[in-house]
């Protein structure tokens, strides 16, 4: 479970940006939207609003891609490869400094603050504290080459200080060594899933998950509650081989992608079919990409990385979740996490634009947020538990479309476009 993330001089986020999952002395849908762990009360949802280009993606991206560098840094294939940081660049101050990363989080019932900044060629600094409490022990604390190591806390550390490249991350490093501790906290990160708005690469995801009877029906379940006509869902993953390929295609392209294991998804819908007078007449099968909706290729490709969320306690991340999807469809899968169901507490992150989301019927006012630019396109993040005067019974949503928030664009009037050609 994510307590706290902050990110700092990466893309549009100038100054530290703090998104705290740390549920307030609020007791609005106390029952539904709140995990109660070891003495800490954590909301199981974050709604980020805000204009376009104000932030929301830079802030999902920046949770990406500390995930991306943790899992990947120790490996051999990054060695001499810039690290994938991107520094705010509207400003002299923060010309030459590195990016920040810190999370602190909940996994296997022990609590963690680990982070790092970077360049694009080394990691500046790093550190890891057991957190118990209001108490931190330190595991250990990098400071450019130099790295201390708590040898009765992390004693998976000593030694391999040496063997830690200036663009890999100690964590990682531990990790690849078999540290117990490392490899655990590197397990939190694999459980963080990320999805983009119109991203269909997790279909695979959800023809696993068919392949599980319990699994299969509730996802079953899901599209008919949707409304959606479809019967039955029956799906195919088939590893890429080479007499698997076209016959055209050139044989070194053939080899490429065959040695990166890819494999082919399929997914067939299967929908009712009826006589005049309404009877039913056999079956119709469509497949998914091609005789499908936008609206449903999305739908389905989202069921099977939900199912496995929370029936694992997992974390996913999802920018414009609200995308092709309609509003109900939407507030369903949010309620799912918003729910006594979801007694794994799993926990969902994600961005939209659809005020009609922005409910207090769905959401308590530390679970909603803000991000918005400055006069010197530095990203601005905040929630509504923040804002003064702002009552827990408010509409939420109205008030948004108000301005009484702020994060909303600014939009002039579109017909002085016009006017010339009026004149004329």
């Amino acid at each position: 479970m994510i307590i706290e993330f902050n990110v700092a001089n990466y893309k549009s986020f100038k100054d530290r940006a703090v998104l705290s999952l740390v549920a307030s002395s609020d007791n609005s849908l106390d029952d539904t939207n709140i995990i109660n762990k070891d003495h800490r009360r954590l909301v199981k949802s974050s709604v980020i609003y805000g204009a376009n280009a104000s932030g929301k993606s830079n802030l999902l991206d920046a949770m990406w891609a500390m995930r991306h560098m943790v899992l990947t840094s120790s490996k051999d294939t990054q060695a001499g490869e810039d690290i994938n940081v991107e520094s705010f660049k509207l400003s002299t101050e923060t010309e030459g400094n590195p990016s920040l990363f810190e999370v602190v989080f909940i996994h296997n019932n022990n609590s963690y603050r680990y982070g790092f900044e970077a360049n694009k060629k080394k990691v500046i600094s790093e550190w890891l504290f057991d957190v118990t409490g209001r108490r931190e022990a330190q595991l250990f604390v990098r400071e450019n080459s130099e790295i201390k190591v708590n040898s009765k806390r992390f004693k998976e550390g000593s030694g391999l200080e040496i063997k830690t490249r200036e663009n890999a991350l100690f964590l990682s490093v531990c990790a690849q060594w078999n540290g117990s501790t490392s490899k655990d906290i590197l397990s939190w990160y694999r459980n963080i899933g990320f999805i983009q708005g119109s991203d269909d690469s997790t279909l695979g995801t959800t023809v696993e998950q068919l392949s599980d009877v319990k699994n299969k029906h509730w996802i079953l379940e899901m599209t008919q509650l949707a409304d959606l006509s479809i019967s039955d869902l029956e799906g195919r993953i088939e590893k890429l081989t080479l007499e698997s390929l076209p016959k055209d295609m050139p044989e070194e392209l053939k080899k490429v992608i065959v040695s990166q294991d890819m494999s082919s998804v399929e997914l067939k819908t299967y929908h009712k079919k009826f006589k005049a007078e309404g009877i039913e007449d056999g079956i119709v099968i469509f497949d998914l990409e091609d005789n499908e909706s936008a609206g449903t290729q999305k739908y389905i490709n989202l069921l099977g990385p939900l199912r496995d969320t929370l029936d694992a306690g997992k974390i996913i991340i999802i920018d414009e979740l609200d995308a092709r999807l309609h509003p109900l469809l939407t507030r369903a899968i949010i309620t799912l996490f918003n729910s006594a169901a979801n007694h794994k507490n799993a926990q969902l992150i994600f961005a939209s634009h659809d005020t009609n989301l922005l409910s207090n019927k769905l959401f308590r006012r530390d679970q909603v947020w803000f991000t918005e630019k400055n006069q010197f396109g530095a990203t601005n993040l905040y929630s509504l538990i923040e804002l003064k005067g702002v009552r827990k019974e408010a509409l939420f949503g109205k008030d948004y479309i108000l301005g009484k928030y702020g994060a909303i664009p600014f939009i002039g009037d579109p017909t002085w476009l016009f006017c010339e050609d009026a004149d004329e």
